[in-house]
This record gives C-alpha cells, sequence and structure tokens, in this order.
C-alpha cells in the first residue's frame, strides 16, 4: 500500500491540496517533507490557487507531524507560508522553521517582526528570532548578527507594540546573556499581568540562570494555569532540584490535570533523583489515554538519558582524582 502511494505524482497531490470539495488525505503529509527543486517549483506555482483556510490546515497538520516525527523538513513549505498575502498563514508557516539553522532567514524574521501589519504575524517574527539568539550563544552566529538580532528584539520588547509582540520579543530575549534581559524579566514578573508573567518565566527557562530559582518556585503554587505551567516547566529547563519534592507532592496528589500534569511529569524527567523513576513509573500504569502514556514513556526514556549522562559526567570527575600507589584516592 505503501509503495502504491508513493508512486502518485506530486502534481496530484497538488490538485488534491486545491480541491477543497473534500478532505486532504493525511497519507499526503510526509510528500511536502524534503522538496526537490522540481516538486518545490510545482507547489510555488499552486500555492496561489489554495484556498487560504486549506493552507492554514496544511501547515497545522505539518506542525503536528514534525512534532511526533524527527526525520521530517518542511522548510521549504514554510518558506513559501512566510510571503503568503494571509496573515495567519505567514504567522503559522513561522514555527516550522523553528529547528532551521538558515541565516537567511534572520532579514525575514525581522522585517516581519518590524514592519507586518498584522500584530500576530509581528509575534511569530519576534518568536523566531529566539533560535538565533541561541546560536549566537553557542557561537553558531557571528557576535554581530547576534547583536543587531539582540538590539532589534530590545527594540520591540520596550517599544510601544502589541503587548503579544512584546512578550514575544522577552521570550526570545531569555537565550542572550545581555545586561538588559534580566531587567526586563523582573519588570516582566512585577507586573502583576498574568500574560507578562507567564513570558518572564518563560524567559527563564531560556536562561540557564539557576538565580532564578525563589522566582520560579513561588509561581509554582500561582492559581492561574497559564503561570503555573511556565514556572513547572521552567523548573525543569533549569534542572532545579529544589523544585523536586513539591513537583513529586503535586504529581501523588493529582493537584494538576491537561498540560499541567504533563509539563510536571517532562520537569521530573529533566531533574531526576530520588523517587522520581518510580512516580513516572506509577503515572504511566494509571494512564488510559494512548496518547499521554506515550508521552510519560518518553519521559521515562528522558530520565534515563539524563541520569546516564550525570553518571559519566561523575565517572569523569572521579577518574582525575589522583590516585596513591596503592590505588586509593590520594585526597583520603
Amino acid at each position: 500500500m505503501v509503495e502504491k502511494e508513493k508512486k502518485v505524482p506530486f502534481s496530484q497531490i497538488l490538485v488534491d491540496l486545491a480541491d477543497d470539495s473534500k478532505p486532504f488525505p493525511p497519507r499526503y503529509l510526509h510528500r511536502f517533507s524534503d522538496l526537490d527543486r522540481t516538486d518545490l517549483a510545482l507547489l510555488k506555482k499552486t500555492w496561489p490557487t489554495v484556498a487560504p483556510t486549506r493552507k492554514l490546515n496544511l501547515l497545522q497538520d505539518l506542525e503536528d507531524l514534525s512534532d511526533s516525527e524527527t526525520l521530517v523538513c518542511f522548510d521549504e513549505v514554510a518558506k513559501i507560508g512566510l510571503e503568503d498575502p494571509s496573515p495567519q498563514v505567514r504567522a503559522l508557516s513561522a514555527p516550522l522553521l523553528w529547528e532551521s539553522e538558515d541565516g537567511t532567514l534572520v532579514p525575514i524574521f525581522l522585517s516581519m517582526m518590524e514592519k507586518d501589519g498584522d500584530a500576530d504575524a509581528r509575534a511569530a517574527g519576534a518568536t523566531a528570532l529566539g533560535r538565533y539568539i541561541y546560536m549566537g550563544e553557542i557561537e553558531e552566529l557571528s557576535t554581530e548578527e547576534r547583536q543587531h538580532i539582540e538590539d532589534s528584539l530590545l527594540l520591540v520588547c520596550t517599544g510601544s507594540d502589541a503587548p503579544l509582540v512584546r512578550r514575544r520579543a522577552l521570550e526570545s530575549l531569555g537565550f542572550s546573556s545581555r545586561p538588559e534581559v534580566p531587567v526586563l524579566i523582573e519588570k516582566a514578573l512585577d507586573s502583576r499581568e498574568h500574560g507578562w508573567i507567564a513570558s518572564g518565566l518563560f524567559a527563564i527557562s531560556r536562561s540557564f540562570n539557576p538565580k532564578w530559582e525563589k522566582e520560579i518556585l513561588k509561581y509554582m503554587g500561582n492559581p492561574d494555569d497559564d503561570i503555573r505551567f511556565e514556572a513547572i516547566r521552567a523548573a525543569g529547563e533549569l534542572e532545579l532540584a529544589a523544585a523536586r519534592q513539591p513537583l513529586l507532592d503535586s504529581l501523588e496528589a493529582g493537584e494538576e490535570d491537561g498540560d499541567n500534569r504533563l509539563a510536571v511529569i517532562w520537569s521530573l524527567s529533566q531533574i531526576g533523583g530520588d523517587g522520581v523513576q518510580e512516580a513516572i513509573q506509577e503515572a504511566l500504569a494509571e494512564c488510559e489515554d494512548d496518547e499521554e502514556a506515550e508521552y510519560i514513556e518518553e519521559a521515562l526514556t528522558n530520565l534515563a538519558f539524563y541520569e546516564d549522562f550525570e553518571l559519566a559526567d561523575l565517572m569523569d570527575i572521579e577518574s582525575d582524582i589522583p590516585k596513591d600507589d596503592d590505588g586509593r584516592d590520594s585526597q583520603d
């Protein structure tokens, strides 16, 4: 069956895409990955004839697929979408390029953030620039280019644009080591506006800085679901040992459900330590939803990876300790 579907010409798949009188077959989604030059040209030619709602559905389906499969790449589709006349299509195209390291996209995202007529599209552009800040921090992007992106994000974040755009700029700046960023995060946390607090915590989760431990622990008990979610996630990203027991207690007491419960489980898998594996295994045993069970299994795999990594680091440290002639540590 698979072999037969592979033989369906891409031109026919595009005919089906443009025909919004019937659902687009999900089995064709993989064919939009890693397009060759011929198929890409066909898609560019067909794209203007596709209804906006059809494009949005396609982009959302491609994003869902890329979240579940690591070997697909829809960059070329997303690049076409960035130039679409529909702001919704432009905004939904940007997330598909999150894994891209294509530097030619930087001026496109900067222009999108600064000049697009739609606030959602400007916010999407601001979000997309976060990837390049991260690349700059790990020296995979020139210092000059990183600083230019940071300067642009700082101007937007402290400017007069819509709050959503400014918040997304702050979230992208979370990766930055610029001294202005902690001040902006503190301002967001002190704002008493739920959206800004959530964005401040999101930025903290990208900071790799444990100095924010007190704030994270504080907001893990916030009554607002979104704020609590970002605090839980930040605790995992920063691997805060101090958050382990509160998260374990929350999981055991069933205080969270939905996305927040899964965030607790994933953060515990990042933190690790006593009682974590048993708690996640118990959550898996009690799970009745297949999709949720798959997520919990991934958390267990993630926990094993983190613990193996920490064990390897410990062994490296021990191997560096000088030994006496009898094999004992010379520090004993």
